[in-house]
């Protein structure tokens, strides 16, 4: 087993995991299996808002320049600092999950502020525009980008997992661990996985992971890529 580690996130965040590993000292090998597409959404105007929430990075690199200047509550410090380089000047950061996030509006937003716009990936956010909503604030929920699924697992991964060359592949979220399932399946390479363990961002991801037979499944400390990387070390 070599020190080679699967960086299944879809891009930009592989590349950007990618060079941490790096810095680490170990191999990245890149193997998304999801591709971001945008999806057109009618926002409302800007100074309509009280605040913006972003449950992911990619939501926040899909807003409008006319948002940079509202309050934008994200999910974790990654959203956070990359809302930051992309020109946002009120950032707050959860620092965890959607609960986190809710959390956060409920402790620095009232009601009365006005809306919260939600902006979300296809099939996320329900919940917690409903949590939001039993809190009593108005809040629109506007899907903004999509996951798209890759027909085949990258070459690259396929390569390092029949040489067994494998330490461990990187789960950021359990839509990527459940593609990732579908696609080892299919190349036959699910028994290859059984000399590498899994790095899970929660336990939605852990779940979808115990399809294959890992050597082990490791669950961060908290949903963030730290946490993720503290257990490679």
């Amino acid at each position: 087993m070599g020190d080679s580690i699967l960086v299944t996130r879809p891009e930009p965040g592989a590349s950007r995991t990618a060079a941490r590993l790096t810095a680490l000292g170990l191999h990245p090998i890149m193997a998304p299996v999801l591709r971001i597409e945008p999806v057109p959404a009618s926002l409302p105007a800007a100074e309509r808002v009280a605040a913006v929430l972003a449950t992911s990075g990619n939501a926040v690199d899909l807003l409008p320049a006319s948002y940079r200047g509202c309050r934008l509550l994200t999910v974790g410090n990654a959203t956070a600092a990359r809302a930051r380089v992309a020109g946002f000047r009120q950032v707050f950061s959860a620092d965890g999950d959607a609960v986190a996030l809710a959390a956060l509006a409920n402790a620095t937003l009232a009601p009365k502020d006005g809306t919260l716009l939600l902006t979300t990936g296809v099939r996320q956010g329900q919940a917690l525009a409903v949590t939001l909503r039993q809190r009593g604030f108005s809040v629109v929920r506007r899907v903004v980008y999509r996951a798209a699924a890759l027909s085949r697992l990258p070459e690259p991964a396929e390569t390092a997992l029949r040489a067994g060359t494998v330490r461990a592949a990187l789960f950021f979220s359990a839509e990527t661990a459940e593609q990732f399932v579908r696609l080892t399946r299919r190349a036959g390479l699910a028994q290859a996985t059984a000399a590498s363990e899994a790095v899970a961002i929660g336990q939605a991801a852990s779940m979808a992971l115990t399809a294959l037979p890992w050597r082990r499944i490791r669950v961060a400390a908290k949903p963030n890529q730290d946490a993720m990387l503290a257990l490679l070390r």
